[in-house]
């Protein structure tokens, strides 16, 4: 089985303006098909990876360039990781958030629907809270607050309260068993959509994903040389927005703000004023590109 697809290959490739002598940055490694090219049209140029999966990290192996480098870290660390490489200044940074086909496909990560295994989806599986934690621990304000928040869903505050009298009963460890508890939630013949926001919901808690964000994309932001470009590709409408708004008025909530002579004061600018969408042939060949939006920016 392939590890990972990566979605939108080309276009990421071609929004990075790879020089042969340049520093970049993928923050999210996955199963390496980003990677790949990048370390392939460096010549005296430098790579360095980011992923906190120990599956990635195996995965980077494969990768025989001297061009490159592996670092098992959560991209919210980018600017610790790039000094202790004494890396000041980079000319690209690629990130292609959301979950690895690889992930999903892992019955034991617990991130997919698809399979019965333990309630986990935690990014790096060594350290964190798991979700079946958060499910049995947190309190009905708190759930009815994450579903509602990073899910999207319409009956959040039902759901939460089920979750808690179902918990009262017998603690909730595998994905069968959540899915049997919150049955009487899901709306019938939109299973499916139902359970992925349920699902998307925890696991932005669990591995705190839209906070990490807004810090790799502050980091971005101050390590990239003027010029350099950001590419960044979300998978779901909250992360798009941080993305959007941070490269549009260089924060992440509110308007621009302007110095004394109305100049905006942010450090990007946007290339594409709207986001890039996978093609006709690839929504046909890989499903999970349906959701994708790509936005580049350049330092200013």
């Amino acid at each position: 089985m392939e590890y990972h697809r990566p979605v939108m290959l080309q276009e990421c490739i071609d929004a990075l303006a790879i020089k042969p002598d340049g520093v970049y940055v993928d923050v999210t490694f996955g199963g390496g098909g980003h990677s790949k090219v990048i370390a392939s049209k460096l010549t005296t140029g430098q790579l360095y990876s980011f992923d906190q999966d120990r599956d990635a990290e195996e995965e980077s192996k494969k990768i025989d360039s001297p061009a490159f480098t592996f670092v098992r870290a959560n991209f919210r660390d980018l600017k610790k990781y790039l000094r202790l490489y004494r890396v000041k200044e980079v000319d690209g940074i690629l990130a292609d958030l959301g979950v690895s086909s690889h992930q999903f496909d892992e019955a034991e990560r617990g991130f997919s629907t698809r399979f019965d295994g333990p309630l986990d989806m935690r990014m790096d599986s060594e350290s964190g809270i798991p979700a079946s934690e958060v499910v049995n621990t947190y309190s009905q304000e708190q759930l009815h607050k994450i579903f509602g928040i990073y899910g999207e869903v319409k009956n959040a505050k039902t759901l939460a309260g089920v979750i808690v009298s179902q918990r009262a009963r017998q603690p909730i460890a595998t994905i069968g068993e959540f899915k049997q508890a919150i049955s009487s939630c899901t709306p019938r013949g939109k299973e499916n959509k139902y359970l992925a926001q349920v699902f998307q919901a925890l696991r932005i808690e669990v591995n705190d994903e839209l906070k990490a964000l807004e810090e790799m994309l502050e980091q971005a932001a101050e390590v990239l040389k003027p010029g350099g470009r950001l590419v960044v590709m979300s998978y779901h409408s909250l992360e798009d927005r941080l993305v959007k708004n941070f490269i549009g008025k260089g924060k992440f909530f509110g308007e621009v703000e302007k110095d004394l002579f109305g100049n905006e004061k942010k450090p990007l600018d946007a290339v594409n004023r709207k986001p890039i969408t996978a093609s006709e042939q690839e929504l046909l060949e890989n499903s999970r590109s349906r959701s994708a939006k790509l936005r580049i920016a350049e330092k200013r």
